[in-house]
C-alpha cells in the first residue's frame, strides 16, 4: 500500500521532485513516504497538501489510516483554521458587542446603530485591504485577518461609546438635540488623537524584520482609520436622524455614583492610592521572566484536531526521532561526502540521509539529531564551518532565525512605539511631565499583564510556551490601545482644570468619563477575547493578554493610578502649560 501511495503522488502538481521510496518502521506497523512540496506561499502549500490527502485517501483498505504531516501539512491545517474566520469570528464578536451595549444603554436602538457603524467600518477596511493584498502591496495572513476584524469592531465601538456619552451630557443641558450633537463634537479631538496614536503605533511594526509583523501594521492601521471615519460620520448622522428617540426607553441616572466615591478617594489620599496600585502592578510584573516566548513545536500550535498533528504522533510512536524536522544541508556535489562525514562525527547527530533534491551541482542532505530541536542547526553549522558553499537550513533553522528576529524587533519596535506615544501625548496635553508619567503607567500595565500571562500560561494552563512574537504583539496593542483611555481621561481633565484647577478638574473628569471608559474597556476586552474561538495557541494567548491587559488598564491604571498621580503632581504635572487658578 505504501508503495502504491508513493506512485499515486508521483507527478502531482505542487511536488518539487520524485517521491522517496517508503521506509517501514521496525515494528512493521507504519510506513513513511517523503514527498517534497514546493509552494510560493502558505495558500499554495495548503492546496497541494489537500490534493495529496485526496489522492492518498482514495481506495484505502479498511483499517488503514494515512496522515499528511510535516511543515507543509501544518501550513495546510493552519490555513483550514483561518478559512472560516469570517463567519465564526464576526458572529461571536457581534453577539458580545450587542450584549455589552444593551447592558450599558438599556436601549434596543443604540446597540443596533453602533453595530451598524462597526459593520460599515469593517466593510470599508476590507474594501481597501483585500484589493491591496491581492496586488501584493500588503501582506495579509489569516492571523492578520482575524485581528483586523476584532480591532475594527472594538475600536469603532469604543469611539462610538465616547461620542455618545458626550452627546448624552450635552442633551441634558440643551433642549435641542441638534445643538447638543454639534457640541458633542468637542470630544472628536480626543477620539482623533487616540486613533492617530494607535495608527502611528501600528505603523511602527513596519520596522520589524518579520514579514508577518510588517504586514499586520498597515492592515490594522487601515482598520483603525475606517473605525474613526465611521464613528465621526455615520454615527452622528444616525443620531441626528433618531434624535432623543435613540435613547428610548429613557431611564433616570443615579446622581451618586461609585465614580464619585472613587474620585473622592483619589482626591483625599493620592499618594497612598498611586503607591499601592503601582506596588500591586510591580508585583505582577515580577513574574515576566517566567514567560517562555521562545517558540513552540508545530504540534503544540493547534488546540483542536489536526491531521498533521496526528501524523506527528504516529511518527513519534513508530519512527523515534523522525517527528523532529531534520536539519537541511545544501552542499556542493563534489564536497558532499566530506560534509556528510563531518556531520556524522558530531555528537548528537543520529543520521545523515540524501535529500530529495539535487540540481545545479548541489546536493541536499537531511540530518537527524537527538538534541533539542532548536540546537540542531547550531551544531551542524559548527561541523561544516570552513567548507565553502555549504548552507544550513530547514524548519528548525527557520524557527531559530525567527526567534532572533523577534528579539531584534523588541529592541527596535518597542522604543519606536513609546516615542510615538510620548510625542502625541506631549502635543495633545501641552505638557511634559504628565505624558512621561502616562507612558510609564502603560508600560507598567503591560509588564503586569505579561507577568499575569506567565502565571496563567505556565502554572494554570500548563501550556508548552509561546510564539516569539507574542510579547511584541501584546505590547503594541496594549500600549497603543491602553493609552487611548488615558487620552480620553486627561484631555477631559485638562478641559475641566481650566475652570476648577488640577485636583478638582481631575476628580470631575474621572467622575464624568469613568462609566463610559469602563464600558469601552469591557467592549474592547470582550472583542479581543473572541479571538479565543480560533483553536490556535497564539490566538488564544493574545486574546487573554489583550483582554486582561485592557481590563487591568481600564479598571486599575486609568481609574486609580493615573488620576492619583495627576492629583499628586497638581499644577506641576501640566508644566509648561497652564491650567485653572485653583492649584492643588
Amino acid at each position: 500500500v505504501a508503495g502504491g501511495t508513493g506512485r499515486r503522488l508521483t507527478g502531482l502538481a505542487g511536488l518539487a521532485g520524485p517521491v522517496a521510496p517508503p521506509v517501514f518502521s521496525a515494528d512493521g506497523k507504519a510506513a513513511l513516504v517523503v514527498a517534497p512540496v514546493v509552494a510560493a506561499d502558505g495558500f499554495e502549500a495548503g492546496r497541494t497538501v489537500q490534493r495529496m490527502r485526496d489522492v492518498v485517501a482514495a481506495g484505502l483498505p479498511p483499517g488503514l489510516a494515512v496522515q499528511v504531516t510535516g511543515p507543509a501539512g501544518f501550513t495546510a491545517d493552519l490555513g483550514a483554521v483561518f478559512s472560516g474566520v469570517d463567519r465564526s469570528l464576526l458572529a461571536v464578536t457581534a453577539l458580545l458587542v450587542v450584549a455589552v451595549l444593551v447592558a450599558v444603554y438599556r436601549s434596543p436602538l443604540l446597540p443596533l446603530v453602533v453595530l451598524a457603524s462597526a459593520g460599515l467600518a469593517l466593510i470599508a477596511a476590507s474594501s481597501v485591504v483585500y484589493p491591496l493584498a491581492a496586488k501584493g502591496v500588503l501582506t495579509l495572513s489569516g492571523q492578520g485577518q482575524g485581528i483586523l476584524f476584532i480591532l475594527v469592531f472594538g475600536a469603532c465601538t469604543d469611539y462610538a461609546l465616547l461620542f455618545i456619552a458626550r452627546y448624552q451630557e450635552e442633551l441634558a443641558a440643551r433642549p435641542d438635540h441638534r445643538s447638543a450633537l454639534k457640541a458633542a463634537f468637542r470630544v472628536a479631538e480626543s477620539i482623533v488623537a487616540s486613533a492617530g496614536t494607535v495608527v502611528l503605533g501600528l505603523c511602527c511594526l513596519l520596522l520589524s524584520a518579520l514579514s508577518s509583523n510588517r504586514g499586520l501594521g498597515p492592515v490594522a492601521a487601515i482598520g483603525i482609520v475606517s473605525a474613526l471615519v465611521s464613528s465621526l460620520t455615520f454615527l452622528p448622522a444616525a443620531l441626528l436622524l433618531l434624535g432623543r428617540a435613540a435613547f428610548w426607553p429613557r431611564h433616570r441616572r443615579s446622581r451618586g455614583t461609585r465614580w464619585e466615591r472613587v474620585a473622592r478617594l483619589v482626591g483625599r489620599r493620592p499618594r497612598l492610592v498611586w503607591a499601592g496600585t503601582a506596588l500591586v502592578l510591580a508585583g505582577l510584573a515580577a513574574f515576566v521572566p517566567l514567560l517562555r516566548a521562545d517558540g513552540v513545536p508545530p504540534a503544540d500550535v493547534f488546540l483542536g484536531p489536526s491531521d498533521a498533528v496526528s501524523g506527528q504522533e504516529v511518527l513519534a510512536a513508530h519512527f523515534p526521532g523522525a517527528e523532529r524536522s531534520p536539519v537541511v544541508v545544501i552542499a556542493p556535489q563534489e564536497r558532499a561526502a566530506e560534509v556528510a562525514a563531518r556531520i556524522r562525527a558530531v555528537p548528537g547527530v543520529t543520521a545523515v540521509h540524501p535529500g530529495t533534491g539535487q540540481a545545479d551541482g548541489k546536493v541536499e542532505l537531511d540530518v537527524s539529531v537527538n538534541v533539542p530541536e532548536a540546537a540542531g542547526p547550531g551544531i551542524v553549522r559548527a561541523a561544516v564551518a570552513g567548507v565553502p558553499g555549504v548552507l544550513v537550513g530547514g524548519q528548525a533553522a527557520i524557527q531559530a532565525e525567527i526567534r532572533d528576529a523577534a528579539e531584534r524587533d523588541r529592541v527596535v519596535v518597542i522604543p519606536a512605539v513609546l516615542g510615538v506615544v510620548l510625542l502625541v501625548l506631549v502635543l495633545l496635553l501641552r505638557a511634559v511631565l504628565l505624558p512621561l508619567v502616562l507612558v510609564a503607567t502603560v508600560v507598567l500595565s503591560y509588564l503586569a499583564t505579561l507577568g499575569a500571562g506567565a502565571l496563567v500560561f505556565d502554572d494554570v494552563l500548563h501550556l508548552p510556551g509561546a510564539d516569539p512574537s507574542l510579547p511584541l504583539y501584546a505590547f503594541v496593542f496594549l500600549v497603543t490601545l491602553g493609552v487611548d483611555y488615558n487620552i480620553f481621561l486627561m484631555t477631559r481633565a485638562r478641559e475641566e482644570s481650566f475652570v476648577d484647577g488640577p485636583a478638582a478638574g481631575t476628580a470631575k473628569a474621572l467622575t464624568l468619563t469613568g462609566p463610559v471608559i469602563t464600558s469601552a474597556g469591557v467592549v474592547l476586552a470582550a472583542t479581543f477575547a473572541a479571538l479565543a474561538v480560533l483553536p490556535i495557541l497564539f490566538m488564544a494567548q493574545i486574546a487573554f493578554l489583550v483582554a486582561f491587559g485592557v481590563l487591568l488598564d481600564t479598571l486599575v491604571v486609568r481609574s486609580l493610578l493615573v488620576p492619583a498621580v495627576a492629583v499628586h503632581l497638581g499644577r506641576w504635572g501640566w508644566w509648561p502649560g497652564r491650567v485653572g487658578r485653583h492649584a492643588c
